[in-house]
């Protein structure tokens, strides 16, 4: 009896966890990752970024449909606040067309780039979606 209740309790908590996950319009454990280049790579400029995305959906901005999202790429910046629309300059690239890759052109150096999923009205998911910032070195 005492196992059951216990059980029982299991199966309310995770059900409470996953109905907060999913009013929030996302999949458990979504998260969004650069698949190339990788953290500590050495590349030539133009570079393709390849964007990954697990959980969720890939969306055109503007698309209203739960689960999915578009990319902002971050580069050598930290993330925006994640609570406001996020910028778009620069630092702060949009692809609100539903692009899962880009060819940039980078300075030779040391660069950050970071992905972070917005929402159709390009303002983050709640919780926040993004990947881990990696650093790449463009060689000259």
């Amino acid at each position: 009896m005492v196992i059951r209740k216990s059980l029982a309790a299991i199966v309310v908590c995770c059900s409470a966890i996953f109905s907060v996950a999913y009013a929030e319009g996302q999949e458990p454990e979504a998260r969004a990752y650069i698949i190339s280049p990788k953290d500590g790579d050495h590349v030539s400029s133009p570079v393709t970024v390849i964007f990954g995305l697990k959980g969720m959906g890939v969306a055109p901005a503007g698309t209203d449909k739960a689960r999915t999202g578009h990319h902002h790429l971050i580069i050598d910046s930290d993330l925006p606040p994640l609570d406001e629309n996020i910028p778009a300059d620069e630092h702060h690239i949009h692809f609100g067309g539903g692009q899962t890759e880009v060819e940039l052109t980078l300075a030779p150096g040391k660069h950050t780039l970071q992905l972070l999923l917005g929402d159709m009205n390009h303002i983050p998911h709640k919780p926040a979606i993004y990947s881990e910032k990696i650093t790449i070195t463009v060689k000259p």
